[in-house]
């Protein structure tokens, strides 16, 4: 019969010891793996990655300067609203622009979505074309929440914070046309323009359609989206005054911006300040880094910093 040493004993017993408090210290990876995930009301997985955001402001003071700060803003607390970019318009040179902006929009909110940015589609006035899609069944689902402010059905100018918009966008050109702002040469209203969102601007995964602030705003606060970004038209109009717009946002408590590449002004040369239509479009735009929020450019939700969408270590 071999007796066990005093050297073996001693091995035998280090060994017991130390696989011990391992196994206390650092559990095994099917321990973690049984481990039942936390539940969040969140429908979309809140993933890592920043975006090193350039904030354009300027001063409200005349002569308004303008500087850029920069931002790290988690892609999982950020939200991209797409407002009123249709199918077609009454305002034909509106249409058209529409439709040259409408593919460059949809490479950056489809970068933006990869990257864990929840994106919001509101084509005003063809929501119910989206009834029967989940896409509509998503956002009216989201868990109710209490604004700090009454959600107003529309946002008009507001002489506590700004002073009028720099171009006039008042102008009827016919009795028979209710358009104002409209560059066309003859304003020809046509009520039954298509309102489903430009087909160019695709909806997907977890997106969202809806054109009411409420539900908007129940979104936006169960998926914890604190930055939104505004895209899309008319500036001077539905993108200030929606009920989810720029003026709206701000009064929630938003850190809402405005993506100034990817937007446009209802604005006629003919009409005060006589300037063309592209510097219209930029005087609004500089109205509003005034007036309301910075702008950024639509690049800026492509791509994360480097390294910050790897996993916690």
């Amino acid at each position: 019969m071999k007796t066990v040493s005093d050297q073996q004993r001693r091995h035998f017993l280090s060994t017991v010891f130390q696989g011990s408090v391992a196994g206390f210290l650092f559990p095994s990876l099917s321990t973690f793996a049984n481990e039942p995930k936390k539940e969040s009301s969140r429908s979309i997985p809140p993933v890592p990655g920043k975006f090193r955001i350039n904030l354009r402001k300027r001063t409200a003071k005349k002569p308004a300067t303008a500087s850029v700060e920069q931002a790290e803003w988690n892609a999982s607390e950020t939200a991209i609203i797409i407002c009123d970019m249709w199918a077609d318009h009454p305002c034909k040179m509106a249409a058209q622009r529409v439709d040259r902006m409408a593919p460059k929009m949809n490479q950056v909110i489809s970068q933006a979505r990869d990257h864990g940015v929840a994106i919001i589609h509101a084509p005003s006035g063809g929501i119910q074309l989206y009834e029967e899609t989940p896409f509509r069944d998503r956002i009216k689902k989201a868990k109710p929440a209490k604004p700090p402010v009454p959600i107003q059905g529309w946002c008009y100018l507001n002489p506590e914070k700004e002073p009028p918009l720099p171009v006039d966008d008042t102008i009827k050109r016919s009795t028979e046309s209710s358009i104002r702002g409209c560059d066309d040469p003859i304003a020809d209203y046509k009520k039954n323009t298509d309102r489903h969102q430009h087909p160019a601007i695709k909806i997907i995964g977890y997106d969202v359609i809806s054109a009411n602030g409420q539900e908007i705003f129940n979104f936006i606060e169960q998926e914890q989206r604190k930055n939104i970004v505004i895209m899309g038209v008319h500036t001077n109009m539905c993108v200030l005054g929606r009920p989810f717009g720029i003026r709206q946002m701000k009064y929630l408590g938003k850190n809402v911006v405005l993506c100034r590449d990817l937007t446009d002004a209802l604005y006629d040369p003919r009409d005060r300040p006589y300037v063309s239509h592209t510097r219209g479009t930029e005087m609004i735009i500089e109205h509003i880094e005034s007036h309301w929020c910075p702008s950024i450019l639509g690049r800026d939700l492509t791509k994360v910093i480097p390294g910050s969408n790897n996993p916690d270590s």
